[in-house]
């Protein structure tokens, strides 16, 4: 990939994270708060739409711009050799490789939005304050695997999809898509894929929102951020507890205790 076109794919990348990001930000404050294990009432309602915003606004375009770098980088590189059937592959290959990097900036800048947005009373930069003093920049990275344990099958399903809509449609009618048809296969392969991997999503913001434990007590992370039923299990093995909530949320203890509609909890508004 030639450099000129890097710098596009990076400035590309990260406006358009920019953008969807801020213009979507309330929906993606409502699928939180009704992810919360506190349910959506006490997590602040419709109230503090914009809670987190700042830290949304900050890590935007790097984290994006991280993404499509990556994931035009890598696509190029293992295109060049890979032939037609293998082109699903080398998307789902170069979409995996840009989650892995861009969670690195995406994970802080999403732990501190969310407990912004659970707990509208408190601001952002306070938010980000006490996390750095109780937990340590390591606090800011709770849920980065569990990040990268949801955002992988999103991507693995969201990019392969969205590449073969597109050839199918500049199949159709003779000549490459428009940018407004590709943001049409964009929307339905990215609401496709957010559906599908719902449950995920919902371990990954309440192990965010979670127990952190100090010495031989059991303590929340911040008191604003509630009290989570479901974080009361141990997070010293991230992948062990996302794949304990995610069997939770699809198994019957969930229908029993909060209804069928908890385990599609947020899936209206998963951005």
């Amino acid at each position: 990939m030639e450099p000129r076109e890097s710098w596009a794919a990076l400035a590309a990348g990260g406006i358009a994270g920019v953008f969807v990001d801020l213009i979507l930000f309330p929906l993606d404050t409502v699928k939180t708060r009704l992810q919360s294990a506190q349910g959506f009432r006490k997590a602040g309602g419709f109230r503090g739409i914009y809670a987190g915003v700042p830290s949304t606004a900050i890590g935007s375009f790097p984290n994006a711009a991280a993404f499509f770098i990556t994931y035009e980088n890598v696509k190029s590189v293992l295109h060049s050799d890979s032939t037609s059937y293998l082109t699903p592959v080398t998307h789902m290959v170069a979409a995996s490789f840009g989650e892995v990097v861009a969670c690195l900036i995406r994970v802080p800048s999403e732990v501190v939005k969310q407990r912004a947005q659970v707990s509208p009373s408190a601001g952002t930069f306070r938010i980000l304050s006490h996390t750095l003093y109780h937990e340590g920049i390591q606090g800011l990275y709770r849920g980065y695997k569990s990040t990268v344990l949801r955002e992988i099958p999103f991507s693995l399903v969201q990019f392969p999809l969205w590449e073969f809509l597109k050839d199918l449609w500049s199949w159709k009618q003779g000549h490459v898509v428009d940018s407004w048809q590709s943001a049409v296969c964009g929307a339905f392969a990215g609401g496709f894929a957010a559906a599908v991997t719902t449950p995920l999503d919902v371990a990954k913001t309440r192990i965010m929102l979670a127990k952190v434990r100090v010495g031989n007590t059991s303590r929340h992370v911040d008191e604003w951020w509630g009290s989570f039923r479901v974080s009361q299990w141990p997070l010293q093995n991230e992948i062990q507890s996302i794949l304990i909530m995610t069997s939770a949320l699809l198994g019957d203890r969930i229908r029993c205790e909060q209804g069928l509609c908890a385990e599609l909890m947020g899936l209206c508004s998963v951005t």
